[in-house]
Parts: C-alpha cells; sequence; structure tokens
C-alpha cells in the first residue's frame, strides 16, 4: 500500500464515487416482509419486474423521497460539516436523475459533468422500515450500474485529501473497474484511500470485487459488525479484527448502539456509542463514514473521529431518512458535538 502523503491544501476533503440512488421510504409490518421474502436489515439488488411488483403491493402507502446512495449520503455529511466534497455518480436524464443532481448542487457538492446520460432510467431503492426501525432495502440500480472510469475527474481526485468508495460498486462489472481505477488513481496521487464494505451481502456475493476495491489495503476502512465477521468468516469479533487490520490503517467498525471500535495497529477500542431512541436506522453508517473523515481531515484524533461519527449517527437515527434535511442541521450536530 501507498505510503505517500495526501496534498497539504486539497481542492475538496473528500472524493466519493458510489452509485446515485433515490430512496423511497415505506413504513411497512413484518408480514410485509414476509409476503414477499425480504431479508430484513439487509440491501438485495432487484431488477425492474421486481420492482414494479413491490411498487404495486405499497400502492395507498405514503413514501418520503429522499436522494440516497450510500457514498452520496457520506459526501452529504462531509459537506454538511462545513468540508469540501465531490461526488462521481452516474444518473438518467429523467424527472429521478434531475432531483439527485439538483439536490448535490443545493448542498454545494461538486460532481462530475457527465454524470447524466440520456437513456435509461435513474436507480431508485425501495427502503421498508418496521416497527423497530429496522430498513431493508430493495435497490433497482439502473443505470448508476453503468458508472464507469469516464466519470472519474482525475484532476478532482488528484486534488483532494481522502477518495471514498463504497463497496456496493463491486455489483456491476463498470462500476468496479472505476472503483478499482479511482484507487490505482489515489494511491499514484498521494491521496488517502477509505472504503466501505457497504452490506453483508455485498460480503457474501462480491466478495471478489471487493479485494480488488481494496487492493493491497486503504487507510481506512468502514464497516458493521455483522459486515466485519461475514468477510472473516467467524462468529468472533476478534478473530474479524485480526484480518481485518491487515486491510485497513484504521479500520471502523460499527456496533449499533452500543457505538463503534477504533482499530488502530492492530489494537481495537470501544467508543461508546451515544443514547437515541431510533426511529429509522437507515444511513446511520454513511453518517457515521462522513463524521469520522470530516473529524480526520480537521485533525481529530482517531478515537475522536469515532466519537464524533457515533454522535453523528445517534443525531440522525432520531429521525426518518437517510440524511438530514437541512446544511444547518448537520452544523447543529457539530456544534453540539464540541460543546459536550
Amino acid at each position: 500500500m501507498s505510503r505517500s502523503t495526501p496534498a497539504v491544501h486539497p481542492t475538496y476533503d473528500v472524493y466519493g464515487l458510489g452509485n446515485a440512488l433515490v430512496d423511497t421510504e415505506y413504513r411497512v409490518d413484518e408480514g410485509f416482509l414476509r409476503r414477499h421474502d425480504i431479508a430484513k436489515g439487509h440491501m438485495t439488488l432487484v431488477d425492474e419486474d421486481r420492482l414494479s411488483a413491490l411498487e404495486a403491493d405499497l400502492q395507498g402507502l405514503r413514501p418520503r423521497r429522499m436522494s440516497g446512495g450510500s457514498a452520496a449520503n457520506t459526501m452529504m455529511a462531509v459537506q454538511g460539516f462545513g468540508g469540501r466534497a465531490c461526488y462521481a455518480c452516474r444518473v438518467a436524464d429523467d424527472a429521478v436523475g434531475r432531483h439527485f443532481l439538483d439536490d448535490l448542487a443545493a448542498a454545494g457538492i461538486a460532481t462530475n459533468s457527465n454524470a447524466a446520460v440520456p437513456k435509461g432510467r435513474s436507480g431508485v431503492s425501495l427502503v421498508l422500515i418496521t416497527k423497530d426501525a429496522e430498513r431493508s432495502m430493495n435497490t433497482f440500480l439502473g443505470v448508476s450500474s453503468q458508472l464507469a472510469g469516464d466519470a472519474i475527474d482525475e484532476s478532482a481526485l488528484a486534488n483532494a485529501r481522502t477518495l471514498y468508495v463504497e463497496g456496493y460498486l463491486s455489483s456491476s462489472p463498470a462500476s468496479l473497474e472505476a472503483a478499482v481505477s479511482a484507487r490505482q488513481l489515489a494511491e499514484q496521487q498521494g491521496v488517502a484511500t477509505a472504503v466501505s464494505l457497504s452490506d453483508p451481502s455485498m460480503v457474501e456475493s462480491f466478495r471478489e470485487g471487493l479485494a480488488r476495491t481494496l487492493g493491497n489495503g486503504v487507510h481506512w476502512l468502514f464497516c458493521n459488525e455483522e459486515e466485519a465477521l461475514t468477510w472473516a468468516k467467524t462468529d468472533r469479533l476478534d478473530v474479524a479484527i485480526a484480518e481485518l487490520k491487515d486491510i485497513g490503517r484504521v479500520c471502523y467498525l460499527t456496533l449499533g448502539k452500543r457505538g463503534s471500535l477504533s482499530v488502530v495497529k492492530g489494537k481495537a477500542k470501544e467508543v461508546a456509542g451515544f443514547p437515541a431512541k431510533a426511529v429509522d436506522t437507515t444511513g446511520a453508517g454513511d453518517m457515521y463514514a462522513g463524521a469520522c473523515l470530516y473529524g480526520l481531515g480537521t485533525g481529530m484524533a482517531e478515537l475522536e473521529a469515532a466519537r464524533f461519527g457515533n454522535y453523528a449517527a445517534a443525531a440522525l437515527v432520531r429521525h426518518y431518512g437517510a440524511r438530514l434535511r437541512r446544511a444547518e442541521d448537520y452544523l447543529r450536530v457539530l456544534t453540539d458535538f464540541k460543546g459536550r
């Protein structure tokens, strides 16, 4: 793994790469999940026919819509806290795609000039939320699966402090190659690298692609407890940590309401979580990563960045949606954290 130092005065704090999706959230009961054989708490890729069947059974329920996508949520957090983010993605030139790009532009996040393509359908995710606040995602990638190397602005990436890649990109051959190319370019340019494992389903079904994305290791690896155990093929967290420490110089492993683990030089330290009455856990890991990356970029030590990540995630799960609604909401979270 490259040991070069990222740019001292970068144009962007984080350059993100990921699937562009608009989330449509529904409150459902456990019976709906059972009726459609939906894996609770996981992300499942669906085709257009499956998407249409689910949408038909959801008619009559009032959804909440918000631009999403894992890495995009993380970029929104970085930008909201006061950082500078750039995001490479692919959408169609349709109402959904224009909504997605308008959201990022309104937040001040730069995007690739060729993000929108004339044909196809933009990606969407049906997020089904049960009473226990668990979210089960049914994702139709649409043209986001066509994200390729031509979407990467090499100059912008070279002038970023950190590259952040979501593990979901491993599910598509084109986007996997884009992820690998971006990581290689970042290493050549001395840009720090960060990757999230994203979901247990990615680890189970697309492990080889994730391994290629990770290369010989990254600066920061983000995952949750289930993803870590799945990666290491174990039910022991200490065994999983022993394997992950060889992949990330620093590993951030989220533990839900218990907080998170910061693994530095192979030594894991638990960072306590903050109390929160969760109504929707969608995007909690994305928010955590955004807070950590922002904190690290502004001089926080690893443990303090994890603490901020815990605080920001706890603030998010008190609300519906994978993002906070306004930029000032992010700034309020940061201000409150600093005042503790």
